[in-house]
């Protein structure tokens, strides 16, 4: 048995203003954006995994035998309160099917909340941007195996250029999964990664990140023990941002091995009800 726990390296998540008019008193950076961060994600599981911490909001699924596809909406109402901190939170839900079950009713399974800051800005000078984020989600429907997860983030981002549009990118994220019942226990999941970008003039944006995944090993319910495992993950975006470097479209694809491999790919399409 595996466990499949999705890599969700923000770089950062959300879309924030320029730092090109610091200097200006009168920059919108007065003026929070505030958006629906829309995500819908299509994933992959191979015959004998579980879920968890699917980006950063999901329950403690049953394991089953055959392999399973999902279909996960993630809608969480985002605001930007400056160009160095963001808070939101939303509600996930989930539609899944295996080889043997067709699609299931579409269902709300996690509410979660959250806060990402830029605890230093690099604006020239040699330190790299260094962003935490933090997300805590809380499994909606009545279980003995509803969970409650916190996932932590630190990446430092090292522009290589006065415009930022070329850059490197290290960093690392923590699972931590508390199970509501005794009968289950959940081992934490830690990722380390090295990636990098480029953004062109027309304003895509690309990254890549890749590292390594370790994950402590799970015990569930008349379940044989889920084996730790340590494995490569690989995630790669593809952005369109504006001329402030707000988010306006992105598709990200991610590949983690569980040791076998399981695949997701997610598409943001934000709606700003207030945009700098």
């Amino acid at each position: 048995m595996m466990l499949f726990a999705s890599m969700a390296l923000s770089a950062p998540a959300f879309g924030k203003a320029s730092d090109d008019d610091d200097d200006d008193p009168s920059n919108s950076e007065t003026v929070p954006n505030l958006y629906l961060d829309l995500m819908t994600t299509y994933g992959t599981l191979p015959a004998g995994a579980i879920g968890i911490g699917f980006q950063n909001f999901s329950a403690l699924p049953t394991l089953s035998s055959p392999a399973s596809q999902s279909v996960t909406v993630n809608a969480p109402i985002t605001l930007d309160l400056t160009d160095r901190i963001s808070v939101y939170g939303g509600v996930s839900s989930t539609t899944s099917r295996t080889d043997a079950t067709s699609w299931s009713s579409l269902i709300a399974t996690a509410w979660n909340v959250g806060l990402q800051a830029d605890v230093i800005q690099q604006n020239g000078g040699t330190l790299p941007t260094i962003t935490v984020q933090a997300t805590l989600s809380r499994s909606i429907q009545a279980s003995v195996l509803a969970t409650t997860t916190l996932t932590t983030i630190l990446e430092a981002d090292y522009a290589l250029d006065p415009d930022a549009t070329t850059g490197l990118l290290a960093g690392g994220r923590y699972v931590n999964v508390a199970v509501d019942t005794d009968l289950a226990s959940v081992k934490p999941s830690i990722i380390g990664y090295l990636g990098g970008y480029y953004q062109w003039p027309s304003n895509w944006k690309l990254s890549g990140r890749f590292g390594v995944q370790s994950f402590g090993g799970a015990q569930l319910v008349n379940r044989s023990p889920v084996a730790p495992f340590t494995q490569p993950i690989i995630r790669l975006d593809l952005e369109r941002m504006d001329d402030d470097d707000n988010r306006l479209f992105g598709l990200t694809f991610e590949v983690a091995w569980v040791p076998k491999p399981a695949y997701q790919l997610t598409m943001r399409t934000p709606l700003y009800a207030i945009k700098n």
